[in-house]
């Protein structure tokens, strides 16, 4: 009888760790480099951050954290300083020392900031797969991504989830003393698209095209502007697929996903 309890036992706190969560577990206090952190404060402040638990002596953990850093480098090169990474091992007896050592050693350094004592974030997030990476954004610290056996396609799905997130919730906001209106039709797209605004007042205007990585792919215009402004487009030269215009007001900016299907 008693065998049978502890197996219960067992069995409730192996569902109860593993069911993973849909908001992120706040840490705070500081990194293995001695830099001060606070998640819930990156979230809050815009950003988007990568946890990538690993463990130690784990050859298949570090070949997905390159490829997540040159993904959300890439996005940083036009959101400046939008996504942040931490790597964290999968359990509490890791020393700092060495946790810093393993993002150094695979020249992960550029995004994440090493951690230690990650055994109650993984069991958050319903972890114990390696590596277990999970992605959080938004002021409501949600979980846009996460997965437990990484595959070369979540690296897409994820850039996806960070692109839509930046671009649903920021430069919307401080573009409404700036610009009445800002529309993209017909979206998606066979041939050519118009893009209309209508500016409050004679400003700076870039308005250009980006792919899913964040590359300038087209220019359409820069220029002074005022009033209500129209500038038509011919998708001819884009590939089948998506896209953002970027429309940019004396440095402000804000964008909106187009699809192309020729």
């Amino acid at each position: 009888m008693k065998k049978i309890i502890f197996i219960l036992i067992a069995l409730t706190f192996v569902l109860t760790i593993s069911k993973a969560q849909t908001t992120g577990m706040q840490f705070s206090g500081k990194d293995c480099n001695g830099n001060s952190v606070n998640l819930f404060d990156d979230l809050d402040a815009g950003k988007i951050v990568i946890l990538h638990f690993f463990m130690p002596s784990c050859g298949s953990c570090p070949p997905p954290a390159q490829k997540i850093q040159a993904m959300a480098n890439n996005i940083n090169k036009t959101y400046s300083g939008k996504v942040k990474g931490y790597a964290f091992p999968f359990q509490n007896s890791t020393t700092c020392s060495y946790a810093a050592t393993w993002v150094s050693s695979n020249g992960l350094g550029t995004l994440y900031a090493p951690m230690d004592s990650g055994a109650a974030q993984v069991a958050h997030y319903g972890g114990f797969g390696m590596p277990t990476v999970v992605v959080l954004g938004g002021t409501d610290h949600k979980v846009l991504f996460s997965t437990l056996s990484f595959s070369t396609s979540d690296t897409t799905e994820m850039r996806d989830k960070i692109l839509a997130q930046i671009n649903g919730t920021t430069g919307v906001a401080q573009l409404q003393s700036l610009v009445n209106s800002f529309t993209v039709f017909p979206n998606p797209t066979s041939n050519n698209i118009s893009i209309n605004l209508d500016l409050k007042e004679t400003s700076n205007l870039i308005i250009d095209i980006i792919d899913l990585t964040g590359k300038q792919v087209v220019i359409i215009a820069n220029e002074k502007q005022s009033g209500i402004v129209t500038k038509q487009f011919s998708t001819a030269s884009l590939a089948n697929g998506s896209y953002f215009v970027r429309l940019q007001v004396n440095g402000k900016s804000t964008t909106q996903r187009l699809t192309v299907n020729h």
